[in-house]
C-alpha cells in the first residue's frame, strides 16, 4: 500500500513542477532609450561682481572757501561745464583787485623809467653824462619791464583761481555722490578734495567680476557673459569680456583676477554698487550632436545579458562608448566625444540621430 502512494505523491510533485516550468517567463527588461539631437552645448565658469559705471570722474576744488551755492544733487543728470557749486569768491576777487593795483603801478613805473632812459640815452650820446649814469638808466628800464611782466603773470594767476571759484562738470553725466553742503569749507591742498562724482554715461555699465586664478586661464576678451542681480532675480542680463586684469587680488589666501565686462544699460535697471552673479561661457558649440551625459555611464546587467546579445565595437584608442539597441542585440559602440556640461556631451563621431542610445534599464 505504502509504494504506490509513493509513487503518487512523486508524481504529482513532477507534474506540479512541469507546469511551473511551462508557465514561468523570465522578467522583461525595460531600456531606457534615447536618440541623439542636435543642440548647443557649453561651458562656462561661475563668478561674483559688482556692477559700476564705465568711466566716472571725481570733481574737486583747486582753490579754498567756502562753499556759498550747490546747483547739482544726487542723481542730477548735468552737461559738460554746467555749475555744479559755486565758493565764497570775495577773498578771490580781493586778490585780483589787489594784482590790478600792483600791475597799474608797475606800469606807471616802466613808463616813467622808459622816458628817463630814452633822456639819458641822448645825453650819453651827446658826452654829457657818464656810461654809469647811462647803465644805471638802461638797468632801471629793463627792471620795470621784468616788474610788469611779473604783474601780468600774478594778475592772470589771481583771475585763474577766482574762475576755479565756480565748479564746473568736466563731463556730460549723472552725479552719482554729492560730498560737500552749503557753508561747508574746503580746502585745497596736495590732495585735492572730492566734492561730486559723476558717471559719464549709466546706460553703458560695466561688472567688475573676480575670477578664480583656477579659472582664469580659460577667460578670454570677447567671451559671452550672462548675469542675475538680486533686484532682478527673474531677469538674466548679457554682456561682453572687455579687458581681464592683470593685478592680482589676493584676500584669505584666495587669489583672484578682475575681469572687466561691458554690460548695455538702455532700460536702467542696473545701478552701481549691485552684486552681480556671473556666468562665462568660456566655449560654446551651436547645432552639433547631443547625447545624455547619463548615456556614457550605461552597462548591462546580467539580466539585460539574457535578453540581448551583447556585441562590442570598442577599438582599443577609445576611452569612452555607448551602448546602441538594434534589434535582439545591444551594441557598445566607441564615441568621440566633445564638450561635456554634465547634462549632456557632444558627440563628434561614432553614432548618429537614427541610432537607440540606452541610457539605464
Amino acid at each position: 500500500m505504502k509504494k504506490p502512494l509513493i509513487i503518487t505523491t512523486i508524481l504529482t510533485v513532477a507534474i506540479a513542477c512541469t507546469a511551473l516550468l511551462i508557465n514561468h517567463k523570465p522578467a522583461r527588461v525595460v531600456l531606457s532609450i534615447e536618440k541623439a539631437t542636435y543642440g548647443s552645448i557649453s561651458q562656462s565658469v561661475t563668478a561674483t561682481g559688482t556692477i559700476a559705471p564705465m568711466d566716472t570722474v571725481s570733481v574737486g576744488t583747486q582753490v579754498s572757501g567756502i562753499i556759498s551755492m550747490i546747483n547739482a544733487d544726487f542723481n542730477s543728470r548735468v552737461h559738460k561745464g554746467q555749475l555744479l557749486a559755486q565758493l565764497d569768491k570775495s577773498l578771490l576777487q580781493a586778490t585780483v583787485d589787489q594784482n590790478m593795483a600792483a600791475l597799474a603801478t608797475q606800469q606807471s613805473t616802466l613808463a616813467y623809467n622808459k622816458s628817463n632812459f630814452h633822456r639819458q640815452e641822448i645825453l650819453y650820446n651827446t658826452g654829457s653824462i657818464s656810461k654809469a649814469d647811462y647803465d644805471l638808466a638802461l638797468n632801471n628800464y629793463n627792471a620795470a619791464v621784468a616788474g610788469v611782466a611779473n604783474a601780468e603773470a600774478q594778475l592772470r594767476s589771481a583771475r585763474k583761481n577766482l574762475s576755479y571759484g565756480d565748479i564746473l562738470a568736466p563731463i556730460d553725466g549723472v552725479v552719482l555722490s554729492r560730498n560737500v553742503s552749503i557753508g561747508q569749507t574746503v580746502a585745497s591742498s596736495f590732495t585735492t578734495p572730492t566734492l561730486f562724482v559723476l558717471a559719464k554715461d549709466i546706460k553703458q555699465m560695466q561688472v567688475q567680476a573676480d575670477v578664480d586664478e583656477a579659472d582664469i586661464g580659460n577667460i578670454q576678451k570677447g567671451e559671452r557673459v550672462s548675469f542675475t542681480v538680486d533686484a532682478h532675480v527673474d531677469e538674466e542680463f548679457k554682456g561682453t569680456i572687455s579687458d581681464v586684469r592683470l593685478q592680482p587680488r589676493v584676500s584669505a589666501n584666495v587669489v583672484t583676477y578682475t575681469t572687466i565686462i561691458y554690460a548695455p544699460n538702455d532700460d536702467l535697471k542696473l545701478k552701481p554698487g549691485m552684486t552681480a552673479n556671473i556666468t562665462i561661457y568660456t566655449k560654446e558649440v551651436n547645432k552639433t550632436l547631443l547625447i545624455s551625459s547619463k548615456a556614457l555611464n550605461y552597462y548591462p546587467d546580467s539580466l539585460t545579458a539574457t535578453q540581448y546579445k551583447l556585441r562590442s565595437q570598442v577599438h582599443k584608442d577609445k576611452s569612452r562608448y555607448v551602448w546602441v539597441q538594434r534589434g535582439d542585440s545591444l551594441i557598445e559602440t566607441a564615441v568621440r566625444t566633445g564638450l561635456d556640461d554634465n547634462t549632456h556631451v557632444q558627440v563628434i563621431s561614432g553614432i548618429s540621430t537614427k541610432d537607440s542610445i540606452i541610457t539605464k534599464p
